[in-house]
This record gives C-alpha cells, structure tokens and sequence, in this order.
C-alpha cells in the first residue's frame, strides 16, 4: 500500500480551516487572531524549511551532518525549555542544555541498538526518533524548572528554618525534588494512560497512513513511548538536581539573591 501524497494545492484548502479558529476570536472577542495567524505562518514556514533541510541531510547520509542537525535540535529544545519559564538563574540555559542531551542522546543510542539501525547515524531513523524525545524532554524541563524554582521562593522561610536547625540542603530540599520530578511527570503518564483508547499517536497514525500493518505501528508506538518517558524523567531530574546545585551553596545556605523574575 502506497501513501496518498498530499499536494501543495491540498494543503492550501486545508489551511481555510484556520478561518474557523479566527472566526471565533473574533466573535468572542478572544484576542487570539493575530497569534492564530502568526503561529501558522510560523509553522507552515518552519516546516516547509525543516522538510528542505531533512531532504538534504538524506541524500547526503553523513553522519557530521546527522550529528550537526541533532545537536542544533538539542540546543533549541534547551533554550526553548528556558524560555517558558519566568524564574532563572545565570546558568540556567547551560544546565538545561546539559540535561536535555545528556538525557536524549543516551535513549537515542539505547534505542539505536534495540533497533539495530546501520550505519547508526541513518538519518530517517536518528532524526525523527530524537525529535519526538527532544519535544517532550523539554516540555518535562520545563515544568521541573517552573515547580522547583517557584517552590523555593514560596517556601522559603520553611527551607532556611530546616537549614537553622541542622538539615543539610538535600534534606531540605528534599520534598520540593519530589514534588518537581512528579509535576514534570504528569504530561507523560497521561499521555500514556489513555494512549491508544482516547488516542491515537502521531507516529502510529504516520506509520499507518504510510502503509505499515497497525501491529507493526504498534511495537513501534510503545517503544517510543517507552523512550520519551524515561528521557523526560532522565532530563527533568538533571535539570532539578544541576537547579538544586545553583540555588544552594556547599555551605548548605540557600541563595535566592541568584534567582531573578523574568517579565
């Protein structure tokens, strides 16, 4: 079975049903037109970009390019990351860089050999598997950046009470880690949790639309999943412990004078 191609006429009437979303803004009063707008054009061009690029990388079939083409995508996942959250610390996007490869590029090759993809860097494996991980590592880092730097400020005087008395800082800190790495947790167990009865996946619908038998979409669906969970864990509690290491000094003192409220 062949997959049904989509022309650029297609995609054209396909996009008057955005007319819909901006209608409603507009009937609403929503305030939501002009970023409707701005984020499809944004999407459109990004993508169209994105598919001239892979094209490219394809036909090359070399792994510097694979290799400059994953750690591009890594670098904007960290900085992305960042971006979402309104508290930071001065090396905040290096930590979250730093959690978001070392996390990533780990599964990736785990993955690569559960596979048994040759040569290893096949970029129409590399890519797509590390963009799906990438895309969800950084929405985990995210949230463990936003839970963990917001709890210290709330719970400020409760952290530096334990440190009078003796706590060291992991103890204190202690619950606030538990508590981010769950928070960070949340997308992806839902996500799982009605994964194929109230959803089906992207890759999985791919697959199929593609041509490939579901069972085989199937396997390839839960070993992704299976890779996105543990290397949003992995990323999410990297970025919680390097935050951890920012925040508080060896000397066991916290250090919110670091912490700065971005507008």
């Amino acid at each position: 079975m062949n997959y049904i191609d989509i022309s650029l006429w297609k995609l054209a009437i396909a996009s008057l049903l955005m007319i819909i979303n901006i209608a409603l803004s507009f009937v609403f009063k929503l305030a939501l037109a002009r970023n409707l707008i701005i984020a499809t054009v944004r999407m459109v061009s990004q993508l169209l970009l994105v598919g001239l690029v892979l094209e490219y990388i394809f036909k090359l079939d070399h792994p510097i390019a694979v290799i400059a083409i994953a750690l591009f995508m890594a670098a904007m996942a960290g900085a992305s990351a960042v971006r979402r959250t309104k508290k930071r610390y001065a090396q905040i996007y290096f930590d979250s860089l730093f959690a978001i490869i070392s996390a990533s590029f780990f599964v990736s090759a785990v993955a690569n050999r559960l596979l048994i993809i040759e040569p290893w860097y096949d970029p129409q494996y590399v890519i797509p598997l590390l963009g799906m991980i990438l895309g969800n590592s950084l929405t985990g880092v995210s949230l463990a950046l936003n839970s963990f730097l917001n709890a210290l400020e709330d719970k400020q005087k409760q952290i530096e009470g334990m440190l009078a008395l003796g706590a060291t800082r992991f103890e204190a800190a202690h619950k606030l880690i538990q508590e981010s790495l769950s928070t960070a947790m949340i997308p992806s167990i839902n996500a799982m949790m009605v994964m194929g009865i109230v959803s089906l996946p992207g890759m999985m619908t791919g697959q199929i639309l593609a041509g490939a038998a579901p069972s085989d979409a199937v396997r390839y669906q839960i070993l992704i999943m299976f890779m996105i969970i543990s290397a949003t864990a992995l990323a999410s509690f990297a970025v919680i412990m390097l935050a951890f290491r920012a925040m508080f000094s060896k000397e066991h003192r916290l250090n919110l004078a670091k912490l700065k409220t971005q507008n």
